[in-house]
Parts: structure tokens; sequence; C-alpha cells
């Protein structure tokens, strides 16, 4: 069984998400990493599901969905294509450079929802520990025992999103 998980719909399960909301899975499948790192001291490979699926959801931001700042509008994703040596693929080929860029931009996409998702645990230690100690107690959680502890979930703000600004992840 695992040790933990964080269980969020799928993002197959959604038409439409904003980056914003894009970005706020990605922190929050930061936070278990995050967590271990705050309360213990140091990292393990728990939280390795996670980071893959952060990961994947990062790149398709940037080969997708056109949600690159500095490759905008752009989608890598292509029809099948046959290069010149018989081999083929399903992503349209691109340059070097552009996979340089892709790169730097998923990590600092990534590095912010890490620290960000630090950030919150931190601040938040207190409900974390209770929330740990719920489930100790109870070997699960549900929505009211999170209401409980972390309180209703914030209002959303004019523009939609629900994270107040100084929660948001802005990259």
């Amino acid at each position: 069984g695992a040790l933990g998980y964080t269980l969020q719909a799928p993002l197959e399960d959604r038409y439409l998400m904003s980056r914003d909301e894009i970005l706020g899975r990605i922190r929050t499948l930061m936070g278990g990493r995050a967590a271990e790192e705050v309360v213990f001291g140091e990292i393990s490979t728990g939280a390795s599901d996670d980071i893959q699926k952060a990961s994947r959801i990062a790149r398709e931001m940037l080969t997708v969905y056109g949600m690159s700042e500095k490759l905008r509008n752009l989608s890598l994703v292509g029809e099948p294509y046959q290069d010149f040596l018989g081999g083929g693929g399903r992503d349209a080929p691109h340059s070097g450079e552009i996979e340089k860029l892709i790169g730097d931009e998923q990590l600092a996409i990534l590095t912010r929802a890490y620290d960000d998702a630090k950030r919150i645990v931190t601040e938040r230690r207190a409900q974390l520990e209770k929330l740990a100690e719920r489930l100790l107690a109870q070997e699960k959680v549900d929505g009211a025992d999170l209401l409980e502890i972390l309180g209703p979930r914030p209002e959303p703000a004019a523009d939609g999103a629900r994270a107040p600004e100084s929660e948001k992840l802005h990259v």
C-alpha cells in the first residue's frame, strides 16, 4: 500500500483549465516532498510519483497547451512524421535550442512550485501536525475532517481564482 498520496481529479476530467489552476495542481503535487523536507529535514523516494506527475503537467503546459512565457502559443504536438532515416514519432521535430528553453522553463515552474509549497507547509505547520494526528488516530480523513482542521476553502476572487494572491503561483 501507499505510504500516503495526494488525490486529485485527473486533468482529463476537466475541459478547460487556466494556467493558474494548472500551476496550483503542480504546487499541490510538490506538497508531499515539501512536507518531508520541512518536517523531517530530508527527502525520500516517497514523492517520486507526484514529482513525475508535476513534471509531466509542467511540460504539457509548455509543449501541448501553448502556455509558455518564452514560446507563447507554440504547441509541439504534431501529426506523425517520418524523418529522413525512416524513423518517426508523434511530436513535431524541434531544435535543441527550443528544447533547452522548454527544459529551463519547466525547471523554473517546478522550482517555484516547490518553493511555494514549502513556504505554505512551513506557514501552516500547526495545521499539518493536527492533520497528521487525525490520520494516526483514524487512518483516513474526509471532507469534514479537513474542514474542521483547515477551515473553509477560500472564496473565489473576482477573477475566479481560489487561492489568495499571496498563495498564487506566478512563473
